[in-house]
């Protein structure tokens, strides 16, 4: 008698938890797009989801808590548990999946970019973790908080003098860089005369890109809405991508676009 119940209720079980697994895989799969619109949106808006690298770790952390919510809830669910024990065993599982998803949004949150600085020769894209925060101060009064819809756009200032230059060397080669330093940052219009100095035709490179090259800028050249002769570019980087794309410019030096493809 009881071997031709247990395979019953067995199956009553599995028919039962599945049930609870599939709408508990929609409720996460609804808040998993909910996040991707403000990741995606805001905190790493194109380019710089890929520059920071901030495309890769959202869907990692999505993958996980996704998945492991309601497999969890699947090997847990019994509907021959009291009421109190199921909802002890799913408050366990929201629990669980709620911190791991706050963990992930801190992690991802850190690895935001915040800084798209003009710097000698190229555009640098600066993570807040990049940053002291305890540097902040330093920064003009408009800019000691760190966004959260993008990076901000600004100049890097050069040396005041002699032993400024030999500190931001050693700085440098610590690995902190003028444009992830609060005390560095200058409007960017400062620096727009050094960007027209610096910034490259645009064709040119064109000319000197394979064709899968040229078809990416000319894709990008369309997105302007400008004929490839008025733009101009110069690379983009970040401490993630070193160079795999380049910022358009057109003659006042406004950034008009992005392609992927190498700038030096």
């Amino acid at each position: 008698m009881s071997t031709a119940i247990r395979p019953s209720f067995i199956q009553q079980r599995l028919r039962a938890a599945g049930k609870v697994f599939a709408i508990h895989l929609c409720l996460s799969a609804l808040i998993a797009l909910i996040t991707a619109a403000v990741v995606l949106g805001f905190w790493f808006p194109f380019p710089h989801r890929h520059l920071a690298d901030g495309q890769r770790l959202f869907w990692v952390m999505v993958g996980v808590d996704v998945v492991c919510g309601p497999l969890l809830t699947l090997v847990l669910f019994n509907p021959a548990k009291s009421r109190r024990e199921l909802r002890l065993d799913l408050s366990l599982v929201a629990v669980i999946q709620l911190a791991a998803l706050a963990y992930g949004l801190y992690s991802i949150s850190l690895a935001r970019p915040v800084i798209q600085a003009f710097e000698t020769d190229r555009f640098a894209v600066v993570s807040a973790a990049e940053i002291d925060p305890g540097q902040l101060p330093q920064a003009p009064p408009a800019w000691r908080t760190l966004p959260w819809n993008g990076p901000r756009l600004v100049g890097v200032r050069t040396p005041r003098d002699g032993n400024e230059a030999l500190q931001s060397i050693e700085l440098s080669l610590q690995g902190l860089e003028p444009s992830s330093r609060p005390g560095w940052w200058q409007p960017y219009e400062q620096s727009i005369p050094a960007v027209q100095k610096r910034m490259k035709k645009l064709a040119d490179l064109r000319a000197a890109r394979p064709a899968a090259g040229q078809a990416l800028i000319d894709q990008a050249v369309r997105q302007t809405g400008q004929p490839l002769e008025a733009l101009f570019y110069l690379p983009l980087t970040s401490r993630k991508k070193l160079d795999d794309w380049i910022v358009l410019l057109n003659a006042e030096a406004a950034i008009v676009g992005y392609a992927p493809v190498s700038g030096f």
